[in-house]
């Protein structure tokens, strides 16, 4: 069993594969600015800032780590972004991370990237060889950074980066909070355009299963992960609702003025949804995930469908709980409406 770093082991998806490694046998050191709930025999939660030069080289020097999974992030998400502490959480911190490992010679480095690189549908699944990244926010353009960063240690660390989309799983929240409040309180779901558009979502634990098995590869990659059997976010948003048996209706809005409505708002800061939301709320988004399956011997076991009502009842049995949150990550609240619950009153 291996000694293993998980930053971000507080929040979301962090969480997830903290318990995952902890469930499978290995131990686990944790570094995370928020406190973590978790307690384990095997489990040693560190709150603290990665980018803390002295502390992380302490933590290296103490532990003698197997692997090091990436997981920590700071999102643009919200009415308000402190963009410094955005981009030196994502690329600067990922940076020290890659030379102390170096130093201490942990060759696996497993880093999770994200589907924001893009944000235009190219008109086919997105392949790792040959569709480049080309971000519109400061999100996507920090983790593109980062990558670019860790490429430079690939002469002493195997460094397996995993691109994915939005993660799903029970307790998944942020600005999915506010589609799970509109069918729980049976207002209208609105799609823009004809709502025919797919978009994939990886469920957290296939994550947690590809992060495993890129600790395992032995060299450097770059993997695309998502769900397979991609519907419709009609379809989608339609399965929840009659799961959650909600009186809620999916109903269209009109594509071009509600873009330029959303553009509006988020230069006014009165939106949460930023500049890939817009770019990307009516395309269709996929990745091409032949590569993972091949080559690590990965596999997704839910669809959208699926996780989607999983997170939604989750929230459903939580909501009073959910609403009283304040020190969590970002993906472990909701997200602050702003101008969008203007919306909800009309619906």
């Amino acid at each position: 069993m291996s000694h293993c770093l998980v930053t971000g082991g507080a929040g979301f998806f962090g969480g997830i594969l903290k318990r995952r490694l902890l469930k499978e046998g290995h131990t686990v050191v944790s570094v995370d600015l928020q406190a973590d709930e978790d307690r384990h025999p095997h489990l040693q939660s560190i709150q603290g800032d990665l980018r803390d030069q002295a502390s992380m080289s302490r933590i290296f020097s103490e532990s003698k780590f197997d692997a090091v999974y990436h997981v920590a992030a700071q999102l643009a998400h919200g009415l308000k972004i402190d963009k410094q502490l955005l981009w030196t959480s994502n690329v600067d911190a990922t940076k020290l991370l890659g030379e102390l490992a170096r130093k201490h010679s942990i060759r696996p480095f497993i880093f999770v990237s994200t589907n924001c690189l893009w944000a235009s549908d190219p008109g086919h699944a997105i392949r790792e060889e040959g569709d480049l990244p080309a971000p519109v926010e400061i999100y996507g353009r920090s983790k593109l950074a980062a990558e670019n960063l860790l490429h430079s240690f690939e002469d002493s660390l195997d460094v397996v980066i995993l691109r994915c989309p939005t993660i799903i799983e029970e307790g998944r929240l942020g600005l999915l909070a506010i589609l799970f409040e509109f069918i729980d309180d049976a207002k209208t779901v609105w799609v823009v355009g004809d709502g025919s558009n797919r978009y994939q979502f990886i469920y957290a634990d296939d994550l947690a299963s590809a992060c495993i098995l890129g600790s395992r590869y032995g060299r450097s990659g770059v993997f695309n992960i998502g769900s397979d059997g991609v519907t419709s976010l009609r379809s989608v948003y339609e399965a929840v609702i009659r799961a959650s048996g909600s009186k809620s209706k999916v109903k269209n809005l009109p594509k071009a003025p509600v873009l330029a409505a959303m553009m509006l708002a988020h230069r006014l800061r009165i939106s949460p949804l930023g500049p890939y939301h817009y770019k990307m709320i009516a395309e269709n988004f996929l990745f091409d995930t032949e590569k993972a399956k091949k080559q690590l011997g990965w596999s997704p076991t839910l669809t959208n469908d699926e996780m989607l009502v999983r997170a939604y009842k989750y929230y459903q049995q939580n909501r009073r709980e959910i609403m009283g949150r304040s020190n969590v990550s970002a993906h472990r609240k909701p997200a602050s409406m702003g101008v969008i619950r203007l919306l909800k009153w009309i619906s």
